[in-house]
């Protein structure tokens, strides 16, 4: 069994502030977009956390292709549903680390011109950190070490775990 990095009830009450410091920034109506598959169950957790009124839709984007490590160049295999035109979004991650992913897909929705673009992580990984990348808030800093559960993976594996754990396989 993985270590325990963060355990559930810290996680869950990290969430209830960042959904306080997001309904502070955003009164009105809260539309999230989350990147999947990494994000679903910290989406979930904050969404049931903000008060008042929140949608919410989903992308899949790559940028690993058959390579290890990340070219910033994205490939969309899921778009949006919904326009984001004159909307207030904040972009949902699991864990932002070299911030080339992130950089790109800022660019990209703030093209479709949202009233306001914001970005909530989970899990910041600023030791690797190579592009420049406004994230406005953050759950928690953590080391560089690779992580799994409340959603996170190893080929597809321990998603499922509440907790936020180091494996070291």
């Amino acid at each position: 069994m993985p270590d325990v990095l963060i355990d559930r009830a810290r996680i869950l009450a990290r969430i209830a502030e960042l959904s306080t410091e997001i309904r502070r920034d955003v009164p009105g109506d809260v539309h999230f977009v989350a990147v999947l598959k990494g994000a679903f169950v910290f989406l979930a957790d904050l969404m049931r956390a903000i008060e008042g009124p929140v949608s919410c839709d989903f992308m899949v984007v790559t940028s690993y292709g058959a390579v290890q490590q990340s070219s910033g160049d994205i490939v969309i295999r899921k778009d949006l549903e919904e326009s984001l035109q004159d909307r207030e979004v904040v972009i949902v991650e699991d864990i932002v680390d070299s911030g080339r992913t992130l950089a790109r897909l800022q660019q990209i929705l703030r093209s479709r011109q949202p009233r306001s673009l914001r970005t909530v992580c989970l899990l910041d990984k600023r030791s690797r950190r190579e592009v420049a990348v406004a994230i406005d808030y953050v759950g928690f800093v953590i080391p560089d070490r690779f992580v799994v559960g409340y959603g996170l993976d190893l080929d597809g594996r321990y998603r499922n775990l509440p907790d936020i754990s180091i494996l070291d396989e």
